[in-house]
């Protein structure tokens, strides 16, 4: 093995290390002190305070802030990602949730009125995300992604994005006595993805996940009829859930050479409840 093939397997097992568990070396080192320092709140995996005098001195000491892709945890992932360029194969489940009829939306208001609509959607979807320990990965144009890994969101990984689609449809709306304030469309898939750092030319780094299982999430959630939510047999069998009461489709998805079993959801309290 070379020394640079000895280092690309060095830095997978660190980022597999890290996605799996939440765990690193220098995280583990700081906890204890971390937990001394006044200030909340903290990031849920190292302690670090944000604000107050503990705040103040993890910023100037650590660096540490809350993060981009899910305030509740410190600014260590992004440090990560530019730090060691790779990333590893892990299972981990997708939501992807989807305005519907946007363009006749946009048609029927003014750009700052459907600018106004879609930013609320924006801080609806990903506020449940956040707190169901997702990491936001993309939010472009009228759609939202969360990647539930299991080092942040747990091994529960795929009955947590199940259980934050139905939220929010209820969040927005959807099964209430009156219309939704936007209708959506979601998606849940377990899989496995590439997760890791992409740097652009300007020497920027982003964690992303690539491979065939975001591409079926997101297509899921643009298949999803209006209130539906579709979780893929895989998300459904990995979280444990019950099948009794739900609709089972076999759908063609656009790009993929073979059939996906799905499980339709509109009743956005009824796994929930069952799996209580």
């Amino acid at each position: 093995m070379t020394a640079k093939s000895e280092q690309d397997a060095e830095i997978e097992n660190l980022w597999r290390t890290y996605l799996t568990t939440g765990e690193l070396e220098q995280e583990r080192r700081q906890r204890r002190l971390f937990r001394m320092l006044p200030g909340t709140p903290r990031c849920n995996n190292c302690y670090a305070p944000f604000q107050g005098t503990g705040g103040r001195i993890v910023r100037l000491v650590y660096g540490k802030r809350p993060s981009n892709l899910n305030p509740q945890l410190c600014n260590i992932c992004e440090e990560f990602a530019r730090q060691y360029q790779g990333g590893a194969e892990i299972e981990l489940s997708l939501l992807f949730a989807d305005v519907r009829g946007s363009t006749a939306l946009a048609e029927g208001m003014s750009p700052t009125e459907y600018s106004q609509v879609i930013n609320r959607f924006y801080e609806a979807a990903t506020h449940v995300m956040i707190h169901t320990n997702a990491l936001i990965d993309k939010i472009i144009g009228d759609q939202v992604a969360g990647m539930y890994v299991p080092g942040f969101a747990g091994t529960d990984h795929a009955r947590r994005a199940i259980e934050a689609a139905q939220e929010i449809m209820r969040v927005t709306g959807h099964g209430g006595p009156d219309e939704p304030w936007i209708s959506l469309g979601a998606g849940v898939h377990t899989g496995t993805a590439f997760v890791g750092s992409i740097r652009s030319g300007e020497g920027t780094a982003d964690i992303t996940v690539l491979g065939d299982a975001p591409n079926t999430a997101a297509r899921l959630s643009t298949s999803a009829g209006r209130g539906e939510i579709l979780i893929s047999e895989a998300a459904i069998v990995a979280a444990g859930l019950p099948i009794d009461n739900l609709e089972k489709q076999v759908l063609e998805l656009k790009g993929k050479s073979a059939p996906v079993s799905v499980y339709v959801l509109t009743n956005y309290s009824a796994l929930a409840s069952q799996a209580a």
